[in-house]
């Protein structure tokens, strides 16, 4: 089950377009971090990021979760537009409640979509956000054939991982579309178009108390990136922890998936049974 977040209009929007990315995102993935096939798995991402950008029928999106939001009175170390100091406390105090953020953007538009979840980050948790922002945008994509998504090598989206490719591709005969999975490489995920887009809203909320699920729920939906406001949404299913598949339905479903022959975990294809 999930709500719709409707959006308090007190709050003044806060625009951001692509800020440039901090120190920290800068040096990810330096030195020793390099994999062989990192420039390959690099070239295979622009290459297929351009061909899904120019196609008519072809969407790109790019997905991720985010790291948890404590609930609470806590200094996030930001700057409102507040005459006096927002009074915050400075320290963990083992908050009772806590949001898990996952989130899609289409980067060419800049639309934007989050799903919230009290409950733990796994693959069924960004499966099932994908599947609402598709019933979000359907009405609105009649001749759209191909999605191409932009994933990072997160534990609950990888390639290897077992139970996000069966909710891939329940995803691809549910809606009918081919499902392309493009992967960047280990450890550059900054790379990932959401990326700047999580830097934006954390820009955004920092000088606020999210004191409450609510008031982190409309900051979300405040939020303008590109002139585009954010869509959230609240799931409230309880998620398990390493929900696996058996190695026979695994066999099952990787004889659904089209793999590169160069790049078989960072380049994976599903297509649908009954083609939209």
């Amino acid at each position: 089950m999930a709500t719709r977040v409707i959006t308090d209009n007190t709050n003044n929007f806060q625009h951001f377009g692509s800020p440039q990315l901090s120190t920290a995102y800068r040096s990810q993935g330096k030195g020793s971090k390099k994999k062989p096939e990192t420039d390959a798995i690099f070239e295979n991402v622009w290459r297929v990021n351009a061909e899904a950008d120019a196609g008519p029928e072809t969407l790109r999106i790019s997905m991720d979760t985010k790291a948890t939001v404590d609930v609470g009175e806590y200094s996030r170390y930001g700057r409102s537009r507040c005459l006096e100091p927002v009074k915050a406390l400075d320290h963990d105090m083992q908050p009772k409640e806590k949001l898990v953020p996952g989130g899609i953007l289409e980067p060419v538009s800049g639309r934007s979509f989050l799903f919230f979840t009290s409950s733990y980050k796994t693959s069924d948790f960004m499966a099932d956000g994908l599947m609402l922002w598709w019933n979000e945008r359907k009405q609105e994509l009649p001749d759209l054939k191909h999605i191409v998504i932009n994933l990072d090598n997160g534990p609950e989206s990888s390639g290897r991982r077992s139970q996000f490719l069966k909710r891939m591709v329940d995803f691809s005969d549910v809606t009918g579309l081919t499902v392309r999975m493009i992967y960047y490489p280990p450890y550059h995920s900054k790379y990932n178009g959401i990326e700047r887009y999580w830097a934006g809203l954390e820009k955004s909320w920092n000088g606020y108390l999210l004191t409450t699920v609510s008031v982190v729920l409309n900051r979300a939906a405040n939020f303008v990136w590109k002139k585009v406001r954010t869509v959230v949404h609240l799931l409230e299913t309880t998620y398990a922890k390493g929900v696996k598949i058996g190695r026979k339905d695994m066999q099952a479903i990787e004889e659904r998936l089209e793999r590169s022959d160069k790049l078989p975990l960072y380049d994976i294809t599903i297509a649908p049974l009954m083609v939209r």
